[in-house]
């Protein structure tokens, strides 16, 4: 007789959310398929619906939204205790490797080998971001409502530089508007058929997440306090006070990820407090595109780089571990806060249509993603044509990586011909391009 799956123990969790943190390369989307795959997919933990639900509602919120989203499904499965889990191990691996990366950066400059290693990685993130691309789609699109509301968000962002926060607001409106149209299936199926395990244990106890809603509500308040805390603690003081303000303010304005932001970020951090170069915010956006966890992790590049250059090394931890906790902690604090009420109204029929809008909309800005990161990977130079009131990204065919495509290629036929997994494709596409380095060394 087949033993029946049993509801997973924080220890299991633990080391599930570990895994995803250890696995999130390449930007939101790819970390995103990363934790579908193994907590939808794989375990079966939760169903398609509860995670796209979830992940509307981190889409709303500024931050990274991948972390809110961690933080959210480990919140549902084990109280707060899972949610500060699952939204550390997100971000720490990232955070320890972005803090050893930055370091020497700062005393050593460049490392070939790393870059050799984190080059093979970004050809397999592509892989990772046109499979999750495709997988969202085939699941979150239904009808033909869905489909042209996909379309039109990846128009907007692509074509028209739309900013994302409208986007997703547009597609909110409409769901609201036309539930209808957007709203199909519920909670509780897995891709094989029985229900998924968190959605079994929230209808066995109907009262879970009620129960579950005070110490969410003291969580956040309580996050909210020791967020703030250093920040009116350091006002005033000179490179302390203006990294825990400025990121800060970069934590609640955030829509959309670090793209959304980069631009305002590079312009106050290199002209206005000098804290590092135009170039050095290209080398550190480089180091957060392909080290695991949020891409956000960037801010932590410029934030060590703000110490350093005030008081060493040990300065350069001190803004590190600054800048993540004022970025990150108002993720924990928006998530305990919103996220009862979100699971409570899940199935008012204008919230469930809102959501869904976002949804559709979310497959189009996956696809931007895609888009925007392939042609960056696979070409050396990319240039913004004008055509009428939009303009588009288009490749300088002449300047194709030729490295680069065949390690996309061999990303390809591992994870989708031989299905050989994830941590080895990845593992696979480092070796090769450590290899390819050597070659043409």
């Amino acid at each position: 007789m087949t033993p029946q799956p049993h509801f997973p123990t924080f220890a299991e969790a633990l080391r599930v959310w570990l895994r995803v943190g250890l696995l999130s390369f390449g930007g939101p989307a790819a970390q995103i398929a990363v934790m579908h795959r193994e907590v939808v997919d794989d375990r079966h933990w939760v169903s398609d619906a509860r995670f796209l639900h979830a992940l509307n509602f981190c889409m709303l919120l500024p931050g990274p939204e991948a972390t809110q989203l961690a933080t959210y499904l480990g919140w549902l499965m084990h109280g707060v205790k899972g949610g500060i889990a699952a939204g550390v191990l997100f971000v720490l691996p990232g955070a320890v490797v972005m803090l050893a990366l930055s370091m020497i950066y700062a005393t050593l400059g460049e490392v070939p080998i790393v870059a050799a290693l984190f080059f093979g990685l970004k050809c397999a993130v592509l892989v990772l971001v046109v499979e999750a691309l495709l997988r969202v789609a085939k699941r979150a699109l239904h009808g033909g409502a869905a489909w042209l509301l996909a379309g039109a968000a990846f128009v907007a962002l692509a074509a028209f530089a739309v900013p994302f926060p409208l986007v997703v607001l547009a597609a909110l409106l409409i769901g609201y508007l036309v539930p209808g149209a957007f709203v199909a299936g519920g909670h509780g199926k897995a891709k094989d058929g029985p229900p998924a395990l968190l959605d079994a244990a929230i209808a066995a106890e109907p009262d879970r997440i009620a129960a579950m809603t005070p110490a969410a509500r003291r969580a956040g308040l309580i996050t909210l306090a020791l967020w703030l805390w250093p920040v009116a603690l350091l006002m005033g003081t000179p490179v302390w006070g203006d990294i825990a303000w400025f990121f800060s303010k970069m934590a609640v304005v955030t829509f959309g990820g670090a793209y959304a932001v980069l631009a305002y970020v590079a312009q106050e951090a290199v002209e206005h407090y000098r804290w590092l170069t135009a170039p050095e915010m290209l080398a550190g956006l480089g180091l957060a595109e392909t080290t695991p966890g949020p891409l956000i992790l960037v801010l932590q590049f410029v934030g060590f780089l703000a110490g350093y250059r005030d008081s060493g090394v040990i300065g350069g931890v001190g803004g590190s571990l600054l800048t993540l906790w004022v970025t990150f902690a108002p993720c924990f604090a928006f998530i305990f806060l919103g996220a009862p009420y979100v699971e409570r109204m899940h199935d008012e029929p204008r919230l469930k249509g809102a959501l869904a809008g976002v949804t559709s909309a979310v497959v189009g800005v996956i696809a931007n993603l895609a888009l925007w990161f392939g042609l960056r990977v696979i070409f050396a130079e990319v240039r913004h044509v004008p055509l009428g009131p939009a303009a588009i990204d288009l490749p300088v065919v002449a300047t194709v990586q030729p490295a680069a495509l065949g390690l996309a290629v061999l990303a390809a036929v591992l994870l989708f011909g031989f299905r050989l997994g994830l941590a080895k494709t990845l593992a696979a596409c480092a070796l090769a391009g450590l290899a390819l380095s050597f070659l043409h060394a």
